[in-house]
């Protein structure tokens, strides 16, 4: 028997999120998920008058294709992944963690395939040319990550990723846009951290369901030269398959000059993939109720109330301070009491303390559940 919370979140991702039309195509993009959960995502391609193309994918198959991968094999799979993306009008990509660390002896190849794979298909195409969402689907893995049991995590999952009022959440944070689109100067203060840019003339993107699922971020992105001073990250993160740990960067006119967390090398290789990777591609302000601890999830992670996160590598071409690179790591500080607080000024007026807006203008990004 098909779950009916399986399909209520495809209803809310094709319908809500995509906002599929009748004779328009969608790919699925399904790794490491029950079948069930693909049915149910056709199920509500047809149901919306869309044509579905599914492409079935695992962990397993990504290391092996890209422990072997040279430039040219790589450029190959992704001339043939590119041309597939052109002929979509939608794309979802729902991704469960079989194993966190299945890339992290390949770092070297992963990289490559950031470069020569990611970039054209996903960076290039998908996020310029398709109405996209990406998200998680939970499992046992996902659960112990979040220090849950399997079934609790996946009340949890389904509570912060289909029970929230997404158009409650756009109407906030498109009133908050109004005052976020004048701010020039950003000065953050918290734990080892103390750092200024400029995000003069960038425009703000409130996030409330459209592109991610669960959602919860506004972000706009450093004007490129601007960053300077310290940021220490709180959130442990996995890239590559390793899970890095109090990472710090440290900037001089955009660009990261010291960078270091449990293992600098692993830290600067990424960092050295290209000439993009040491400047800042986004900024933004974590903003979603329900989610209040890390996990090692990004796209959970970078949603905790009461965060921020900023982002070494590619700017979005919605708010585009013209960085490019193979790299978009969303690495993430939590300002709230309980991890060590922090203050946010625009424009040296204080608009956040220990994660709780205060500004007038932005306390409409207090949100509840």
């Amino acid at each position: 028997m098909a779950d009916p919370r399986e399909q209520k979140l495809a209803e809310l991702l094709v319908t809500y999120s995509v906002q599929l039309q009748k004779g328009e195509s969608c790919l699925i993009n399904a790794v490491d998920i029950p079948t069930s959960m693909t049915e149910a995502l056709i199920k509500a391609v047809y149901a919306a008058g869309g044509y579905p193309v599914v492409n079935l994918w695992n962990q397993r198959i990504e290391r092996a294709m890209c422990e072997d991968a040279t430039e040219h094999s790589l450029a190959k799979w992704a001339d043939v992944d590119t041309y597939r993306m052109k002929q979509m009008d939608a794309f979802i990509g729902i991704r469960g963690i079989a194993n966190v660390r299945e890339l992290a002896t390949i770092a070297e190849k992963t990289n490559l395939a950031s470069k020569y794979y990611n970039t054209p298909v996903h960076m290039k195409t998908r996020l310029t040319q398709t109405k996209w969402v990406v998200l998680r689907y939970p499992t046992e893995v996902m659960a112990m990550q979040a220090g849950k049991g399997t079934v609790e995590f996946e009340e949890f999952f389904y509570k912060v990723c289909t029970q929230v009022d997404y158009n409650a959440m756009a109407a906030a944070m498109a009133e908050a846009k109004t005052f976020l689109d004048t701010v020039d100067r950003v000065h953050i203060k918290a734990k080892n951290t103390d750092l200024a840019f400029s995000v003069k003339g960038m425009p703000w993107v409130p996030c409330a369901g459209r592109m991610n699922i669960p959602d919860g971020e506004i972000y706009s992105c450093p004007v490129k030269d601007s960053v300077n001073g310290t940021i220490t990250y709180n959130a442990e993160s996995t890239y590559h398959g390793h899970c890095f740990k109090d990472v710090s960067f440290t900037f001089k006119d955009g660009k990261i000059i010291e960078a270091h967390a449990d293992d600098d090398a692993l830290l600067n290789d990424i960092l050295d993939i290209d000439e993009g990777a040491r400047y800042i591609g986004e900024f933004a302000l974590g903003c979603n109720p329900g989610i209040l601890e890390p996990m090692d999830n990004t796209l959970f992670d970078e949603k905790i109330f009461g965060s921020i996160h900023f982002t070494p590598g590619n700017a979005y071409e919605d708010c585009d301070n013209t960085n490019r690179s193979a790299v978009h790591w969303d690495l993430v500080q939590i300002q709230r009491p309980e991890y060590g607080g922090g203050e946010m000024y625009f424009d040296d007026v204080l608009v956040r303390k220990d994660g709780i807006f205060v500004h007038p203008r932005l306390t409409c990004l207090n949100l509840s559940l």
